[in-house]
């Protein structure tokens, strides 16, 4: 990702940018960052940047914020999207540059708050302007399975095979319709990316890394209090509406850890510690990305108790 700031970043509006994995406390330094605005007196806006808090389906499992901070500030792009309907990473980066506009055009701050880099990524640097991919092609290479997928990968596209791992499934199968599709590696089609607001915006980023040790109780009790608050009866929902099993929304951390319990597979004990197995898993993930992939110059927050004044003091001085 490359670094968007401007050197006239004194004349573009602002944003706000607060990364992090899961169970790292973004939501509430979002809330302190926007209460601190709207105390001077500047409009704030928080913008979700989580790819399952985009949909309506899943308010507990993917931890929406509180009812209390929606009503105390503007939040935008949580639950946008119905589940049977996957929200891509184009899908959101244009809704999240409408939100922008939006809140740019009547002198606010807008606040992305998320872990998902892909959505921050095509947000800012913008997207490949990828041809649509013929479906018989999509159905061929979905069905193949990954080890197959990625041997011919190796031979169709050895750049993009040698970048990822032989398990990575929906990074192989997306490298490889594209280049069977199109004729043309993903590669190719990347290096005209169009689309971003980079440098649109005077970018204001936080990615808080706090210490691992700190975080992953955090993520354990994170699900368990998710399955005190209705989580089970919100997966008892999604099942009823029988959707497609491929959809992003059936695969939300959580979900097949409850349907298991809920089918019978499993005790309700065991849905609980694979739901909290899986959001380390994920939060893990997360770090790694957030720590190797965004610009150096970016800050990397490496406390667990965060303080809005010392991070964002240029934003709320400007």
């Amino acid at each position: 990702m490359s670094n968007v700031s401007s050197s006239d970043s004194a004349v573009l509006p602002p944003l706000a940018l607060i990364a992090g994995p899961t169970a790292s406390g973004k939501s509430d330094l979002a809330m302190e960052t926007a209460t601190l605005l709207e105390r001077s007196g500047r409009q704030a806006v928080v913008i979700n940047a989580d790819s399952m808090q985009v949909y309506r389906d899943l308010p507990v499992l993917s931890a929406w914020p509180g009812h209390d901070d929606v009503n105390q500030v503007e939040h935008r792009l949580y639950g946008a999207w119905d589940g049977a309907e996957a929200c891509s990473a184009a899908d959101w980066a244009k809704a999240a540059r409408e939100v922008i506009g939006e809140v740019h055009a009547h002198g606010g701050v807008p606040i992305l708050v998320g872990g998902t880099g892909l959505y921050i990524r095509t947000l800012l640097e913008g997207i490949a302007p990828v041809p649509p991919i013929d479906t018989s092609v999509r159905a061929d290479v979905r069905a193949m399975p990954v080890a197959e997928a990625f041997a011919a990968l190796q031979t169709e596209d050895p750049a993009r095979a040698a970048a990822l791992g032989p398990n990575d499934t929906s990074r192989i199968a997306r490298a490889l319709e594209v280049v069977r599709s199109t004729g043309k590696p993903l590669a190719e089609w990347q290096a005209d990316l169009s689309g971003g607001i980079g440098n649109q915006v005077t970018l204001y980023p936080a990615i808080l890394l706090p210490p691992r040790e700190w975080l992953y109780p955090r993520c354990d009790l994170r699900f368990e209090r998710m399955l005190q608050l209705g989580a089970i009866d919100e997966v008892r929902a999604l099942l009823a509406r029988n959707l497609d099993p491929a959809l992003p929304v059936m695969r939300a951390i959580g979900v097949p850890e409850v349907a298991a319990y809920l089918s019978g597979e499993c005790s309700l004990e065991e849905a609980a510690a694979r739901g909290a197995q899986a959001t380390r898993n994920y939060a893990k993930r997360q770090y790694t990305w957030l720590r190797n992939q965004p610009p150096l110059d970016w800050p990397r927050i490496a406390l667990q108790d965060y303080n809005a004044e010392d991070i964002f003091v240029s934003l709320l001085r400007d």
